[in-house]
């Protein structure tokens, strides 16, 4: 294999597709990425791919001219550490034959040991599923954007360490037009709904009806990494024990008239297990409602937090329907205390005192877009409701701090 590539073209795919390589493993290939570099007729492309067993993706980019085509199977770390050094050069080349491969740019070259490409373990073949057929649960299209939002309303509020692993990811739920995405650790829930084009039929018709399944926080953190351009369509499939999320440049739903064009594909085997009844976590009888302008909000949430530890971990929220105020107050032993004051922009309902963990409260505020929010409240020991428009809903428990 030889290609000469743009060099700030190979760092971008390498940071990209580095973080899915584990950093410590038993096997050696499996800390490498491949390098494969392809010409049809005029047109050079290279894809670089790696995986962790787990979660894969394949990306592609044209900065290159490919004299020899092949496959190579490098170090990641390496790879990434000696492209991101050479920042006098403005081309790179790279040549592998064997067990070796060597990379020149201006005034300096590197020689790293390969591996076989027969060592590196095998990635889900995205072909072989976009068209359906057996296995194939559900398959539908929505703009990279849409996707962010449902991801990053979402993926906070997944759990972090438990032995119960279907908390672990998040739930994803289509039927129909209609997809939602929900995540929870157990105290405090994120759901997020979004309208998309109608599913494709999949495996035995499934893929125009409804699918669900739990994706690992890993793979939707590296597709919010991915989803650089709002308007780039996203397919999405989904298996009977992975998904795929496939980035593609152009066709009808791009700004290019040119033929959809697959510039990478990530992968992940799913979470197994049942996702807890996120309906009956939902409260359905809220008899206050608060209105209040989200920056303001957070702002406020932010400043109390200043004075908590580990031991008063909470933010007491008094509401005063008359004045149509918010006080927020914190106290931290040793430290001192804090008191800010919040104009509503409406109140329903009775005064209430309630306590919560600022940094659930934060989390969800910042993920909200709208000017405004609405906070739905019960009583002192009941759990608050936040809204952020029509689509997005977060269920949070209270804490119990000291008198």
């Amino acid at each position: 294999m030889k290609v000469v590539c743009e060099r700030q073209a190979l760092l971008s795919a390498v940071n990209a597709v580095a973080p899915v390589v584990p950093l410590r493993t038993p096997s050696p290939a499996l800390s490498c990425l491949r390098i494969v570099a392809a010409k049809t007729g005029q047109v050079s492309e290279i894809h670089l791919a790696g995986t962790d067993n787990e979660t894969s993706l394949d990306l592609s980019f044209s900065q290159v001219d490919v004299v020899q085509p092949g496959t190579a199977i490098v170090p990641a770390e390496k790879l990434r550490q000696i492209v991101q050094a050479m920042e006098g050069a403005t081309t790179l080349t790279i040549e592998s034959e064997g067990d070796v491969c060597h990379i020149k740019g201006e005034g300096a070259k590197f020689k790293i040991f390969a591996y076989p490409s027969d060592q590196f373990p095998a990635i889900p073949d995205f072909a072989q599923v976009a068209g359906g057929g057996p296995g194939v649960r559900g398959v539908f299209t929505h703009h990279a954007g849409g996707l962010q939002t449902l991801v990053n309303r979402t993926v906070f509020a997944t759990a972090r360490e438990t032995s119960r692993y279907a908390i672990n990811g998040v739930l994803m739920k289509r039927d129909g037009k209609k997809v939602e995405m929900v995540a929870t650790d157990g105290r405090r829930l994120a759901l997020c709904r979004a309208t998309v084009k109608a599913g494709e039929s999949g495996g035995g018709g499934a893929g125009g009806g409804s699918s669900s399944c739990i994706i690992p926080t890993k793979a939707l953190n590296m597709f919010m990494r991915l989803a650089g351009n709002p308007d780039e369509t996203v397919r999405v499939v989904v298996t009977d024990n992975r998904v795929f999320f496939a980035f593609e440049e152009g066709g009808e739903d791009g700004k290019s008239k040119a033929p959809a064009r697959t510039r990478a594909v990530l992968s992940s085997t799913l979470v197994e297990g049942a996702f807890p009844p996120y309906e009956d976590v939902i409260p359905k009888d809220q008899d206050k409602k608060i209105t209040a302008a989200r920056e303001e909000l957070i702002a406020a949430v932010r400043e109390a937090a200043i004075l908590t530890n580990e031991e008063s971990r909470g933010v007491r929220m008094s509401f005063n329907g008359k004045k149509k105020q918010l006080r927020l107050t914190s106290r931290a032993p040793e430290m001192g205390e804090s008191e800010i004051d919040v104009g509503l922009s409406a109140y329903d309902g009775d005064d209430v005192e309630i306590s919560f963990n600022p940094q659930y409260l934060a989390d969800a505020l910042k993920s909200i877009d709208e000017p405004e929010v609405v906070i739905e409240l019960k009583a002192s020991n009941k759990p608050g409701l936040v809204r952020g428009g029509s689509d997005f809903v977060y269920v949070v428990m209270p804490v119990n701090l000291p008198a």
